[in-house]
């Protein structure tokens, strides 16, 4: 079940959707899901995953953001605020989109499901926040062995294991962390070669915890 709708039944979903005039598109991979948002949206990702990238005028790419399966976009939580950030599907994706100004409406206040709703929303509005926060701390890094070290740091602590699966390819990690991917490819096997990690594939372990 998506944590949008945690805690809430089958039934009271379908009264929910139908309060908020709420929309559900499909988008096949490698297709844009939105060049930019307009309006007071608010996706939610029931399943697949996308990407919010950011292309400067050079051509340089950079992975804003990572949407996984519960993840949230929009105006007022992503950064989207630039014409040159687009919503890309990086596999089959399904998006419910949501209008903020009929989240806000007073009336709704007086169903259960819907107070539990916003619950769940705000939950889902503080991971976000949280993944920006670390997001921010591998950026700050002055090397590209720190960015990498902070990244594995972070996935190790929050899903407890020292065996790292990255979600994306190593041209698209490299976007993420901000880097050349021939320099960040070097200083992976520098990392292996020192014995700080093995890694085979997208699959890094950590020897150094």
């Amino acid at each position: 079940m998506n944590k949008l709708f945690n805690n809430i039944s089958v039934k009271e979903q379908a009264k929910l959707l139908k309060l908020l005039e709420t929309s559900i598109l499909y988008y096949k991979k490698d297709t844009t899901i939105l060049s930019a948002v307009q309006g007071n949206i608010i996706g939610i990702i029931l399943e697949g995953y996308a990407q919010i990238i950011r292309t400067d005028y050079n051509g340089n790419r950079t992975i804003i953001e990572e949407l996984e399966e519960n993840s949230a976009f929009g105006s007022s939580i992503s950064s989207l605020s630039s014409d040159e950030c687009e919503i890309i599907a990086k596999e089959n994706t399904k998006v419910l989109l949501i209008d903020y100004d009929r989240i806000i409406q007073q009336e709704a206040n007086n169903y259960s499901y819907y107070n539990q709703f916003i619950k769940n929303l705000l939950e889902m509005t503080t991971n976000i926040i949280d993944d920006k926060n670390d997001r921010i701390e591998i950026l700050t890094k002055k090397t590209i062995r720190n960015k990498l070290l902070e990244y594995f740091n972070i996935y190790s602590k929050k899903h407890g294991t020292n065996i790292i699966y990255l979600p994306f390819s190593l041209t698209d990690f490299a976007d993420y962390l901000a880097v050349d991917r021939s320099a960040m490819s070097r200083e992976l096997k520098n990392l292996k070669d020192e014995g700080f990690i093995n890694s085979k594939g997208r699959r890094i372990t950590l020897l150094y915890r």
